[in-house]
């Protein structure tokens, strides 16, 4: 929101980035621990023109104050909860805590700590980092408004085969052969925004977002791959997306809209050839070079359309 003073519009916001916050709940009844590592941004909107206009702070709250609260709320938080969740309550803490402070956009990346299991029996405190990282964004006004989206990192797919790409535009710059056969391998970044409006009409069910989160991954990843025993054939990335995106919204209603970066990384058929060996190495499917630079760069939002009246 603009300010104006002076003949001067000024937007301005401030906040705390990369306060990183691990928490551990121990479970007396059965000796369990579950462990979770944070890296939490905050940026508040409020009204604090006197610090820009004169050399006057005292609306201003202090970034190293907001790195504090993060670990004040984790420690108070006795029960587990989905990394949504925490978003949302640190950004109604800044919002009723201050006066000042209209808007908190709490945004924070969970590292994928996996329970590890030996000789198949899960462990009670081991852990294994994984691959790909859960995302949350939580816009919280005064009011008690709520924009609140999910999201996945570092998704690697790759399938070996029905995938190709054919009639695509042909002109002088086209050196590009088409193909009905070739990898496909993409690292999948998707934030979707859910539908909910108010920090008051969340589900209050434990840990709902971090099972919506899983299964909306389920959702992308069967999408991607098909059946086992087939798979799909993709014609493009673009189709893919979509139909991945489309997956999404057609499963879970409270989703309203989805956005997914799916770069095209490259693996690129080998055949080496010299004069006096004209096949040395020829192509059959099955040697092949990987690079990621350059790549294609494919995204798209898929929303609902809804209906005004």
């Amino acid at each position: 929101m603009a300010q104006e003073a002076d003949g001067i519009r000024l937007e301005q916001r401030h906040g705390k980035a990369r306060v990183r916050v691990g928490r551990v709940w121990r479970h007396a009844h059965d000796g369990s621990h579950h462990f979770v590592e944070w890296n939490v941004s905050i940026s508040l909107l409020s009204h604090c023109l006197s610090s820009y206009y004169r050399d006057d702070n005292s609306d201003i709250v202090a970034t190293d104050t907001m790195k504090n609260t993060v670990y004040v709320k984790a420690k108070e938080c006795g029960d587990r909860l989905s990394v949504e969740e925490f978003a949302i309550l640190i950004g109604k803490h800044f919002c009723s805590f201050y006066p000042q402070v209209f808007t908190a956009i709490v945004s924070i990346i969970e590292k994928p700590w996996e329970r590890v299991s030996i000789d198949g029996k899960p462990h009670l405190h081991g852990f294994k980092l994984g691959s790909e990282n859960h995302t949350a964004e939580a816009r919280v006004e005064k009011s008690g408004a709520l924009n609140l989206t999910s999201g996945i990192g570092g998704l690697a797919l790759l399938k070996t085969t029905q995938s190709g790409f054919e009639r695509f535009v042909r002109d002088k710059y086209t050196v590009l052969p088409e193909t009905g056969e070739r990898m496909l391998a993409t690292e999948v970044n998707a934030s979707w925004r859910y539908s909910y409006e108010s920090v008051a009409s969340i589900p209050t069910k434990g840990l709902y977002f971090t099972e919506k989160f899983m299964d909306v991954k389920k959702v992308l990843m069967d999408t991607f791959f098909g059946p086992p025993e087939t798979g799909v054939y993709s014609p493009s990335v673009q189709r893919t997306l979509y139909l991945m995106g489309s997956a999404v919204l057609k499963r879970f209603a409270d989703v309203s809209s989805i956005h997914l970066k799916m770069p095209n990384i490259h693996f690129l058929p080998v055949n080496l050839s010299t004069k006096e060996n004209p096949s040395m190495v020829k192509f059959k499917d099955d040697v092949y070079l990987p690079t990621d630079e350059p790549h294609g760069s494919i995204e798209a939002t898929v929303s609902r359309i809804t209906s005004k009246l």
